[in-house]
């Protein structure tokens, strides 16, 4: 199994030097050069099995040589043993037709952890076995860097320093990463938004003496281990309702496409699925984008729904790579006039692709918290504000093309944005038992500038504490 760039001109990998790596040199996103696929007999195998048994069957193709089966089988029951629910990602339905995958019960309480757990068991056993010492550096909306912090905290080969956009994530986010005591984790609260914060790890990443000197490696989205550990669970679910045998549908709430693209590629292996419907809040690039527009960025507007207030969304690289035939010529062209510009226009044949299997839609502040109210009061589920803008969208799909069993992707428990749900239901979720001093802890928060210079001289001073 060989990784390329999205744009054509990094040297391929293994699976172990892709995941290591994160972003690939020619500043491209790495890809499986072929997808694996799965036969109908295998999938319809997966319906009773554990979630750990079909992760196996998802992933192990993907590593190849990188771990035997016996260590692989390891990582996935040391990263999947942490989570609060026996089933990992439980459904529960809502109507007839409309089912809700819970992605919360990890130990950040939200869905990014379902690939950082098994990320930060694939690092542990790739620098024990190598010796080797790097750096982790991460830009977050909001969950990454919580999981990501959770997963590598104490590593004694790993430093992570983790920037968020300071005042615009939520105070249980924030504090999920400034309360932890180990002292290989950093938390830096940038004076920007997500894109700023997004725009400086990909410029370190473009420094390639930074890179080399600090050993530098990415646990963000852009990684493509995180996209794969999030395939497994649209197998789980849509086996739960009858796949291979039925397509079903999936709605997700996205600002980074890392989470929809994951159901692209399960899709891509054999899973029948009907629709990917891409879900944004107020900040709806993609859903523009993906009806036609160009892609423009308009400026970011903090919203009740943070993790999704992103306008470069990273993973959309990978479906343009697909969409253009997997020309990363053109791809690089378009990620150039991005940058230069603010804007790049899809060409009517990748627009073609694209709405092969994907739809979207948006909801906005008011839309958001009616659907929290509404769904507690007639459906008995308190949702977490970017859960909310799936169900809404989902429902707006399921109207206006019923069919297929629609499943829709609940990201974060509620008790994460207890503003936001309070607000529309009278409510204050309460954290879960075991986090529930989280309030009590001590904080340790590195103010940092919107500057490349100062960031790298952070990381340098933390490296060396």
């Amino acid at each position: 199994m060989r990784y390329i760039s999205t744009r054509g001109e990094a040297p391929e990998l293994g699976f172990e030097g892709a995941m290591l790596s994160g972003r690939a040199l020619d500043g491209g996103l790495y890809v499986p050069g072929t997808v694996p696929k799965l036969s109908h007999h295998d999938i319809a195998g997966f319906a009773g099995r554990p979630y750990e048994d079909i992760a196996f069957a998802v992933v192990r193709p993907f590593v190849a040589s990188a771990f035997d089966d016996e260590t692989l089988r390891g990582i996935i029951a040391r990263a999947y043993s942490v989570f609060g629910h026996d089933a990992r990602a439980p459904l529960k339905q809502l109507e007839a037709n409309h089912f809700l995958l819970e992605l919360f019960h990890g130990p950040t309480l939200a869905f990014k952890d379902f690939a950082m757990q098994l990320i930060g068991q694939m690092f542990q056993v790739s620098l024990e076995r190598s010796g080797q010492r790097v750096t982790i550096v991460g830009a977050t909306s909001g969950d990454t860097g919580s999981a990501a912090i959770e997963a590598f905290a104490g590593l004694s080969n790993v430093d992570v320093f983790i920037m968020y956009p300071d005042g615009r994530v939520s105070d249980v986010q924030r504090r999920q990463m400034t309360t932890p005591k180990a002292a290989n984790v950093h938390a830096l609260a940038v004076d920007g938004d997500f894109d700023d914060c997004q725009a400086r790890l990909k410029d370190m990443f473009n420094d390639h003496a930074f890179r080399s000197e600090v050993s530098l490696a990415a646990v963000n989205s852009i990684n493509w281990a995180r996209v794969l550990a999030q395939v497994v669970y649209y197998f789980t679910s849509a086996v739960a309702l009858g796949a291979p045998h039925r397509a079903v549908s999936f709605t997700v709430p996205t600002g980074k496409f890392g989470d929809i693209f994951a159901g692209f590629i399960a899709k891509e292996m054999g899973l029948p699925i009907d629709r990917l419907v891409i879900a944004t809040n107020q900040n709806d690039i993609l859903a523009r984008a993906i009806r036609g527009w160009a892609y423009t960025k308009q400026g970011v507007r903090p919203s009740i729904s943070p993790s999704m207030d992103i306008e470069v969304s990273s993973n959309f690289e990978r479906a343009l790579f697909w969409a253009h035939d997997m020309d990363g010529a053109a791809v690089a062209g378009l990620m150039g006039e991005l940058s230069n510009s603010g804007s790049f226009q899809i060409s009517p044949n990748a627009m073609t692709a694209l709405s092969a299997h994907y739809d979207s839609g948006r909801a906005d502040e008011t839309t958001t918290s009616e659907t929290i109210k509404s769904t507690l009061a007639d459906r008995a589920e308190l949702l977490c504000p970017h859960s909310a803008v799936g169900v809404h969208v989902a429902d707006e799909h399921i109207a206006r093309a019923p069919g297929s069993p629609m499943i829709t992707l609940a990201t974060a428990h509620p008790a994460k944005f207890p503003d936001a749900v309070e607000a529309a239901t009278g409510i204050r979720p309460a954290l879960p038992p075991r986090m529930g001093d989280l309030f009590d802890l001590p904080e340790r928060i590195t103010k940092a500038p919107n500057d490349l210079g100062a960031l790298k001289d952070i990381i340098r001073k933390g490296r060396a504490a």
